[in-house]
C-alpha cells in the first residue's frame, strides 16, 4: 500500500514538472523558452523510461511551440528546439507524425540551407531523417523541396550529415505512396565516393547502392556515374565484396548502363574486371540479383543478339540438369557451369576474331 502511494506521488511529481516546463515553453520570454526546451531534452535523455516522458510531454502540448521556435532568428532557440524535437521524435511514431502535422517540415527545410552554420544544418538533417522513418511523413517530406538540399549535403556536409542525408534519401525512396524519388545526376559523384570509403557489405552500402541504381535510370544519371572517378570500378568492387542487397543494386546499375547502350558501356564494364563478380552472382546472389546478373552476362558476351541466351532459357537449362530436385546446391553448380561455359565460348570467339 505504501509502495503504491509512493509511486503515485512520484508520478504526480513528474507530471507537475512536465506541466511547469510546458507552461514556461508556451508563455515565457525567449530565454525562458530556450531553457525549457533544453530541460525537455535533458529529462528525456536522463530518465529510465524515456518513452513515457516523450508521450507525456507531447500530451502536455510542447510540440507546437517547439516547432514555432524553429523559425526564430536566435541561434540558441533554433538549436534548443531541434534537440528537443529530436528527442521527442526518437522511437515514437505518434510524435513523429504530430511534429509534421504541426508544420515542422518547412522550417526544417529552410534550416538545411544554413551552410555557414554546420551544426544547425546537421541537426536539421538528423531531424528530417528521424521524421522520414515514419511512412505517413514521407510524401510530405519528398514534396517539400528537401531532396535537392539533401543532395547538396552529400558533397558539402559534415561526415554525420552525409550519412544522415543518404539514409533520409533512402527512406524517401522506399515510400509506398511515393515509390520513386527524382535524384539529380549531381548526386552520383558524392554517392560513388561514399561507396568507395565504406565497407561494401554494410547497411550504409546497401542504401548508397540503392540510390545509385535510382540515378542510373536517367541518361544524365548514367553519364554522371560513368564520369565519376572510378564510378564503374566501384560498382564492380561492390558486386565482388558487397552484401546480397548491395550486390543486387550494383548489378542493377551496371545492367541499366549496358541496356541503355551496349556498344558504349560493354567495354567500360569489362575493362574494370566485372566478369568474375558477375559470374559469381549468377550462382550466389538473391533471385533478383541472379536474374540481373544473367541478363548483364548475356549483354557482355561478344556474340550477336540472335545467339544470346535469355535468362529464362538459361534457367530452364539449369532445371533440366537438376530435374530430380536432389539439392539446390546441384542447381547452383549447374547454373554456374553453364554460365561460365557460355562466357568462355564468347571470350574465345572474341579472341579468335581479333587474331583473324
Amino acid at each position: 500500500m505504501e509502495m503504491k502511494e509512493e509511486n503515485e506521488g512520484g508520478n504526480q511529481k513528474k507530471q507537475t514538472i512536465i506541466d511547469e516546463i510546458t507552461d514556461r515553453l508556451i508563455n515565457g520570454e525567449l530565454p525562458t523558452k530556450i531553457q525549457a526546451a533544453m530541460e525537455i531534452r535533458s529529462l528525456i535523455r536522463n530518465r529510465n523510461s524515456p518513452g513515457k516522458i516523450r508521450a507525456k510531454f507531447a500530451g502536455a502540448g510542447v510540440i507546437q511551440p517547439l516547432v514555432l521556435m524553429l523559425c526564430s532568428q536566435h541561434h540558441d532557440a533554433r538549436e534548443a528546439s531541434l534537440l528537443a524535437l529530436l528527442n521527442l521524435a526518437s522511437r515514437n511514431e505518434r510524435n513523429k507524425e504530430q511534429i509534421v502535422t504541426c508544420g515542422a517540415i518547412s522550417p526544417l527545410v529552410n534550416l538545411l540551407k544554413f551552410q555557414n552554420t554546420s551544426k544547425i544544418r546537421e541537426l536539421a538533417t538528423a531531424a528530417i531523417l528521424t521524421l522520414s522513418s515514419a511512412p505517413p511523413n514521407k510524401p510530405a517530406i519528398a514534396a517539400s523541396g528537401a531532396i535537392p538540399l539533401l543532395v547538396q549535403i552529400l558533397s558539402s556536409g559534415t561526415i554525420q550529415g552525409r550519412v544522415d542525408a543518404v539514409t533520409t534519401l533512402h527512406n524517401l525512396s522506399t515510400s509506398k505512396q511515393e515509390p520513386t524519388i527524382l535524384l539529380d545526376s549531381t548526386a552520383a559523384p558524392p554517392l560513388i565516393n561514399l561507396l568507395k570509403e565504406c565497407k561494401k557489405y554494410s547497411k550504409f552500402a546497401d542504401k548508397t547502392t540503392a540510390l545509385i541504381e535510382i540515378i542510373s535510370e536517367s541518361p544524365e544519371g548514367r553519364l554522371a556515374i560513368t564520369n565519376s572517378e572510378e564510378g564503374i570500378l566501384t560498382l564492380v568492387e561492390t558486386i565482388e565484396d558487397g552484401s546480397v542487397i548491395s550486390k543486387e543494386h550494383a548489378i542493377g546499375a551496371l545492367l541499366r548502363l549496358c541496356q541503355s547502350s551496349r556498344s558504349k558501356y560493354r567495354e567500360l564494364i569489362l575493362n574494370e574486371g566485372a566478369m568474375p563478380g558477375v559470374l559469381r552472382l549468377t550462382v550466389d546472389g538473391s533471385k533478383e540479383g541472379r536474374m540481373k546478373a544473367m541478363t548483364l552476362l548475356d549483354l557482355l558476351r561478344d556474340s550477336p543478339p540472335e545467339k544470346r541466351l535469355s535468362p529464362s532459357v538459361l534457367e530452364k537449362m539449369v532445371q533440366d540438369v537438376d530435374g530430380s530436385g536432389k539439392t539446390t546446391e546441384t542447381a547452383k553448380i549447374a547454373k554456374g557451369f553453364l554460365t561460365s561455359s557460355c562466357i568462355r565460348l564468347g571470350l574465345r570467339s572474341s579472341k579468335y576474331e581479333l587474331m583473324r
